[in-house]
């Protein structure tokens, strides 16, 4: 199988009861930034919040580097987010790989195939993505 140009994950997807998967705007940040506080950790960076200009020079910064912010979109209300980060990797002999991270979902709505449709964006098997391992990480900012 070829896997298909990471550019693909950012086109819009339709889901089981009309969810959209899409990629996210300057319009969406607000209710993102609500998604990740409701999913937040006590005592994490996510339950603090920055300036609306930071998420916008970051959504803009995600999608110069080829990262994508997407959202799961229902009825026109943004019900989950995920942002999948695309980086080179020496452990991959230097080149492009991808990574999921941030998944969350409205805690009403956690359970009913969100979250599922997000991480199925035709993202495992058309991207070529496979299992690795389990990882350590540590934020720099």
């Amino acid at each position: 199988m070829v896997p298909r140009p990471l550019s693909d994950a950012a086109e819009p997807r339709t889901g089981p009861d009309g969810l959209v998967i899409r990629r996210g705007t300057d319009a969406d940040l607000t209710r993102v930034v609500e998604l990740l506080a409701l999913g937040a950790v006590p005592g994490t960076r996510e339950e603090q919040r920055a300036e609306p200009e930071q998420y916008r020079n970051a959504l803009r910064e995600i999608d110069r580097s080829g990262s994508v912010l997407l959202v799961a979109d229902l009825d026109g209300e943004v019900v989950g987010t995920c942002q999948l980060i695309v980086f080179r990797h020496i452990q991959a002999g230097g080149g492009r790989c991808a990574e999921i991270e941030s998944v969350h979902v409205h805690p009403e709505l956690r359970g009913h195939g969100v979250g599922t449709t997000l991480m199925r964006h035709r993202f495992y098997e058309s991207f070529g993505f496979s299992p690795t391992h389990i990882g350590f990480k540590l934020s720099l900012d």
